[in-house]
């Protein structure tokens, strides 16, 4: 079975913050590797910089972060996973339509589902309490199972 993770789940799995627990107990419990896109890998990595602005960690912990991904790529936990964007915009565009208005969903959360949604997932893991509504709302199982917050 193929899992689609957010940048909520993927910054928590290799920058320690309030939500790495619950990641943790996710990979210990589920086996599966997870799909990674170019979005999602471009997300990530502008998040784990972004951080370093915020002042939430510093250019070590960064580094080591960005490395920790390169390893989960060597060691099967990460896989490659092209998109097909003009299948993905599409598709976006079709799940913007019938759901931005009641939900108030953002672009990036909008090409994170449709990507999820052309790549045939069906579970999608996040934090973010909109993403959740919008993946749920959208025919995917969400995950992990606890609390999310308000990235």
């Amino acid at each position: 079975m193929s899992v689609y993770a957010d940048t909520s789940f993927l910054f928590s799995l290799v920058v320690s913050d309030h939500n790495t627990p619950a990641v943790a107990a996710y990979v210990r419990a589920h086996r599966q590797p997870l799909l990674i896109t170019p979005l999602q890998r471009c997300e990530l990595g502008n998040a784990i910089r972004l951080a370093i602005f915020r002042k939430h960690i510093d250019q070590a912990a960064c580094n080591a972060a960005l490395a920790q991904i390169e390893n989960l790529f060597a060691v099967g936990k990460f896989l490659h996973t092209p998109l097909v964007w003009t299948d993905v915009v599409a598709e976006a565009d079709r799940l913007g339509a019938l759901h931005t208005a009641a939900l108030g969903v953002r672009t990036l959360d909008l090409m994170h589902v449709a990507a999820a949604v052309s790549l045939a997932v069906k579970d999608f893991l996040t934090f973010d309490m909109r993403q959740r509504a919008f993946a749920k709302a959208s025919g995917l199982r969400i995950g992990p199972h606890q609390r999310p917050s308000i990235r």
